[in-house]
This record gives structure tokens, sequence and C-alpha cells, in this order.
């Protein structure tokens, strides 16, 4: 359930026409203007996202299809591309020297876009990856030109998030570097990889660095299922619906009662540790060269080793601290699953609008 101010929201939204059924089948229609026959302006969405393994990508792809599908709407995607593109699957230092930048949000810039900033979208849809802790880099990069104040400048945006499953903090700093550009951030969708958190600190490295997606050892494949993926077309109808109703216009969320994002508190504590250890190891290395330099490598060597000794002390003591101490956190928790839930949701009383 969704819980303080985002229940409010979705309150305040099934007020709205979006409660009514039938405006699910009225995205079929003719694009004219029912009330005077004249031909309606196009809505134009602009989709702008980097995907290293193809899975963000994916994702993208089936929220984006019914846009694509409907007349009465244009869809512009922009593919970012880093000057120096970045590997997959990664060599194993080549891996952890990207994260001193990741953590201090220095990424480095990105292919000329196709786009100038003089474009006028309705609707920003932003699917991005979560490295280190931090959004990634080319969304970084992009979000840090001026161009993406020209472009996002007043737009809705939605942004799409598919990772392992630390989340919070790297939406946080993305939503720093919207208010930056004067965007206004009106749904968030979260995917989550729904392997058990221990074993997902090893099926995830072995997909990234040596491109191996099968589970071994008995532990499940990595990354998100193919149901998860196919099953957020949802998203896409119902923003091809909110489009039509000019809902993008106003303040409330397109997505709730979606099941959009389930947020799990508990990993607050452990993603400060270990946001705060990217940080202040990141700040050491790069002092020793830019990416790529020798002197970096021994530090990010002794950093690796850093990192698995936090990952099997930091992580199970918050967590287990935080199951013994759970009738006293309750409120806390809540409040916090709430915040990070926003604007979205996790109520699920209108999926069955969108599903299959």
């Amino acid at each position: 359930m969704t819980n303080g101010r985002c229940a409010e929201e979705e309150l305040r939204l099934h007020s709205t026409a979006l409660e009514t059924p039938s405006h699910v089948t009225s995205s079929f229609s003719s694009p004219s203007d029912p009330a005077d026959g004249a031909p309606r302006t196009p809505k134009r969405v602009l989709v702008l996202h980097y995907s290293q393994s193809g899975q963000l990508g994916s994702v993208a792809e089936q929220i984006v299809a019914p846009l694509r599908a409907d007349p009465s709407i244009q869809v512009h995607e922009e593919v970012l591309r880093p000057l120096d593109a970045f590997p997959f699957p990664w060599p194993f230092l080549r891996f952890f020297d990207a994260f001193p930048e990741t953590a201090h949000m220095k990424p480095p810039p990105l292919a000329p876009l196709s786009l100038t900033g003089e474009e006028d979208f309705d609707l920003v849809i932003l699917p991005y990856q979560v490295w280190f802790l931090a959004p990634s880099q080319p969304i970084t990069a992009f979000l840090k030109q001026p161009v993406a104040a020209r472009l996002l400048k007043g737009k809705p945006v939605v942004t799409v998030i598919a990772c392992r499953n630390m989340w919070l903090l790297a939406h946080e700093k993305l939503k720093g570097m919207l208010d930056d550009v004067g965007a206004r951030l009106i749904d968030n969708v979260v995917l989550t990889d729904p392997g058990p958190t221990l074993a997902t600190f090893f099926t995830t490295p072995a997909w990234l660095i040596w491109g191996r997606k099968r589970g071994f050892w008995g532990m499940p494949d990595a990354g998100l299922s193919t149901g998860q993926i196919a099953s957020t077309v949802r998203f896409g109808r119902a923003l091809r619906d909110a489009l039509h109703n000019d809902l993008e216009r106003g303040t409330q969320p397109l997505l709730a009662g979606l099941g959009a994002v389930q947020a799990n508190a508990r990993l607050l504590i452990s993603e400060k540790a270990g946001t705060r250890s990217f940080y202040l190891w990141g700040k050491l290395i790069m002092a020793a060269g830019g990416p790529g330099a020798w002197p970096r490598k021994p530090l990010l060597l002794l950093y690796v080793l850093f990192l698995l000794a936090l990952i099997v002390t930091v992580v199970p003591v918050s967590l287990s601290l935080q199951a013994l101490l759970r009738p006293f956190l309750r409120g806390w928790l809540t409040k916090m699953t709430a915040q990070f839930e926003c604007p979205s949701g996790s109520a699920t009383d209108r999926s069955h609008l969108y599903d299959d």
C-alpha cells in the first residue's frame, strides 16, 4: 500500500477523468478533436536513454511501443552515446575504474545529440541505470549539458529505473539534476532484480564483468525477468491515454495505481554507507590520475578488497539490526517508504485497466 503524500495524490488522481474506464479505449479514436472536428496537434514525446547490456533498452521499447503505435503521438528516441564508449562486458579493472567519476558525478562528454534544444516536447521519458549508487555517467553527462535545460525546462518527466536493488539515493541525485534544469518529475517507475539480495552481489558482477547472465551455484539469473520487462507495456498504455486527455499538463502522476515502484527503505542505511565510501575512495583515486591512469590501479585493487569487506559486514549487520529494531523503526521505515515511492506509488488498483 502507498502511504502519506503519495496516497493523497493517488486519491486526488482517482477523482479525475482518468478513473473512467472509457478513457482506456479513447486512445484508439481519431486524432481529430471530437468537440469541433478540427485535427488535434500531435503530442510529442522525447525518450532519452543509455543501455549497456540492452536490458534498459528493452524496457524502454516496451513502454514506448503503445505511443509509437498511436497516430496522434510522435516519438523521438535519443540514444546517448559517450565519445569514448563504455565496454560490455566490462574488463575487471575498467569496471571499478568507473566508480570515482560516477560517485563524484564527473562524467566524460557525450557524442553530439541530434537535438539542438529548441525542440518542444509534451512529455519526456528518461530511463536510466544506477552505477555505484548514482545515475549512470551518460545520463549525468546529458543532464549537465546546457541543451538539457533547454529541452527539459518546465517539461513533465517520467523516469524509469532498471537496477539490481539499490536505487534510493541515486534517484535523489537525479531529482536534484532535474530540479537544476527546471524539469517536473511527474512519475517514477522502478524495476529491480527479483533475486535474493545476497545472491545479486554475485550474479550482477558476473553479468557485468564476464557477461554471464545465467545463474550459477543454485542462484537465479541476473537482471530483470522477461515477465517484468513485458509487463512494463502497461505504463506505455497509461501514458498514451493520459496524453489523449492532456493530463501531462497537470501536476498529478500519470502512473498512479499501476504498481510503478516499491521502495525498500531498509536498504537506505546500507546505501548511505556505500555512497560515503564511494565518495571518499573516489576522491583519493582521482587524485592519483584520470580514468585509466596506472597509479589508480593499486588503489582500485585495494578498494575492491575494502568493498568486499563492506558487503559481507555492513550490509548483513545493518539488515539484522533493523530486523531486531523493526518495532521501533516502523514509523521511520513507513515514512521513508512513502517518500521514496512518490510520486507514482506502489498501489495497483488501476493495473487491471492496462494489463494484458
